[in-house]
Order: C-alpha cells, then structure tokens, then sequence
C-alpha cells in the first residue's frame, strides 16, 4: 500500500532544503570572486647581508642594521620603565606573607594572647621586626 503525502507537508519539506541550497551557492559565488591577498615581509639585515629578493606580488622590506646589535634584545625591549613582578612574586615572600596573615595571630609562636602557645613567640616576633627594619635602611 502505497502513502499518500499530503501538499502541504510536501511543501514544507522542499522549503527546507531550498535555503540550505541557496547558502551553498552563495559561499560558491563568494569563492571565486575572491582575490589572494599580497605577501609582505619585513626583515631587519645586519652588517653586509644582502636583502632577499621579491618573488611574484611579494613586497620586500628591509631594514639594515649595524652587525653589533645582531644577538642583542631590540631597542623597544631593553628599557621599561616600571619593574614588572614576574609570576606574582617568589616563593619566599609569598611565604613570608602567609606567615603574617591574619590566621597567623592565632598559631604556636605567635606572640599573641589568643590561640595555643601565643606567648611563645614574642621573641620571634621581635627578631623579626629587628630584621625588617634592618632590611628597610639597607634599601
């Protein structure tokens, strides 16, 4: 027994291959139409090197510098103006940091009323202080 398919689902079911049709012939058109885009190279040359030559549409660009600044860091690099901390800072401070937290107040050796064995560490705390201001004239 053969189906029969009504006109109106027949319909809809071309009208929803026709815009998938029509994209695809429109990426086709938008393909060919297109041009290759030019290649630049820009190069710096030190000392006596030649510039390479330009093949085809390539652009060349050359820009010489004196052989002694061959191996060395360019010019838009060397200086900075402020001091960057690298990775958020060593070890050690971040050490010394958690130390002096506000936790901190609390543990064994901490010079504190409040907490297990506070009192222990008044002595620590005062050498501590000693080094820091210590450290602070030396810079």
């Amino acid at each position: 027994m053969r189906a029969k398919m009504k006109p109106a689902s027949l319909l809809l079911s071309l009208a929803a291959l026709f815009p998938a049709a029509a994209a695809h012939a429109q990426d086709g058109d938008l393909a060919q139409t297109s041009t290759p885009p030019e290649r630049v190279s820009i190069l710096y040359t030190y000392g006596d090197e030649p510039c390479p030559e330009a093949e085809g549409d390539e652009i060349v660009v050359c820009a010489r510098q004196p052989e002694t600044d061959r191996y060395r860091v360019p010019k838009a690099l060397r200086h900075q103006d402020e001091e960057v901390a690298v990775g958020g800072g060593s070890w050690a401070s971040a050490v010394e940091d958690n130390h002096y937290g506000a936790a901190a107040a609390s543990r064994p050796n901490s010079c504190s009323p409040v907490g297990s064995y506070g009192y222990t560490g008044c002595t620590s705390a005062m050498l501590r202080q000693w080094f820091e201001e210590r450290r602070a004239a030396a810079h």
